[in-house]
């Protein structure tokens, strides 16, 4: 029972769910079966199936997505990189080439790296702060572009709305990854991107017990991922549908603390003697900070920062830290701390790094342990 004027915290509650629902249900029930009877003369397509993300529950997980990001449709995948290689060879054919932002997850530029050139994709990198880079990389056979709403690792925001336009001006695909931002912070569909990628591993599942991706769209895009998603077999399993469902009924709670709390812990980084740099949006010394301030809706629940001291100034920090656990992955209700080892400078952050994913214990807390750590 929801419009396109109900606010978030009630779509995250309500949207999508059907009412009544199976048996009068207030939670819309597991259909865990992999069997369904079907009347005589109906096709493959007409009989609920899981691995064409067709069971029920499956079913119901979709158009809770859709409801979220604002989009007519969505489908589930195994995991979020299988969302976003779905979602490729949705649009990407033998001799076609995409154009990516340079800054995005390490799972996604090893794909690119290691697989595109095999598929017979072409691929260049772009800075999505940028548009000249984009127009450089344009070729005849451009046929997508790929962002992320906030970059993994360094924390950047390009010019989302400039890239959904400079898609629609030359005739591309635009396809973003929204995990860091989840659909809380932004929904890209409202400014022109066509398809919305997520690792629903992380906030939208927000509990850290399964693995799942997401893809939203319209209804053709969507069925055109839909149909690769079944022939590669990559359909999320109904359980893990079930528990994704159920986990974004309080995304909204999660994620309005998770970045409150990243806020605090950016804060006290920013200010203190053993810092030499964070890279988190709502900072006003972020180089994106009013870019992200003018589109976003909260400035998201990860950053990156380098303690002074190197590699050893980071290893001594992770051992002191007594609330986040020391571990890959974000999103979760649990903080988490990740090392990393930046290649090259890039953003004021080079060498070892730390990634902190915020979660959702109390702000004061969080500070209290990072000042606590990095020694007062």
């Amino acid at each position: 029972m929801t419009d396109e004027r109900t606010r978030f915290e009630t779509l995250a509650v309500h949207g999508g769910e059907p009412r009544p629902a199976a048996g009068g249900s207030v939670v819309y029930p597991l259909f865990q079966s992999t069997v369904f009877e079907a009347d005589p003369g109906s096709t493959v397509e007409e009989v609920p199936y899981s691995r064409f993300g067709t069971n029920p529950s499956q079913r119901h997980l979709h158009r809770r997505l859709a409801a979220l990001e604002g989009a007519e449709a969505a489908v589930a995948t195994a995991s979020g990189m299988g969302a976003l290689t779905t979602a490729l060879h949705s649009v990407l054919s033998t001799g076609d080439h995409l154009i990516a932002a340079g800054d995005f997850y390490g799972g996604t530029g090893q794909f690119l790296a290691e697989h595109a050139a095999r598929l017979g994709w072409g691929c260049d990198l772009v800075d999505p702060c940028n548009p000249a880079t984009w127009r450089e990389a344009l070729r005849p056979n451009t046929k997508a572009i790929l962002t992320e709403t906030i970059t993994n690792p360094l924390i950047r925001v390009g010019d989302l709305a400039g890239v959904a336009r400079f898609a629609r001006e030359h005739g591309l695909t635009s396809l973003i990854d929204n995990t860091l931002a989840t659909p809380v912070v932004f929904r890209p569909h409202r400014v022109g991107f066509d398809l919305v990628c997520h690792s629903a591993t992380k906030a939208l599942n927000g509990h850290s017990d399964i693995t799942a991706g997401a893809v939203t769209g319209s209804r053709e895009r969507i069925a055109q991922v839909a149909a690769v998603l079944a022939a590669y077999g990559a359909a999320l399993d109904p359980h893990a549908a079930f528990l994704l469902s159920r986990g974004l009924k309080t995304l909204a709670l999660r994620v309005r603390q998770q970045n409150a709390n990243a806020q605090a812990v950016a804060e006290l980084l920013a200010g203190h003697a053993a810092v030499a740099h964070v890279s988190y949006p709502g900072l006003p010394g972020h180089p994106d900070h009013e870019r992200a301030a003018a589109l976003l809706d909260g400035f998201g629940s990860v950053l990156t920062f380098q303690p002074c001291g190197g590699s050893q100034a980071v290893e001594v920090l992770l051992k002191s830290l007594r609330l986040p656990y020391s571990a890959q992955s974000l999103g979760g209700a649990e903080s988490l701390v990740t090392r990393l080892r930046l290649p090259e400078a890039a953003q004021g952050l080079s060498g070892d790094v730390v990634r902190f994913s915020a979660g959702i214990e109390a702000a004061e807390d969080l500070v209290e342990d990072f000042a606590r750590a990095l020694g007062e």
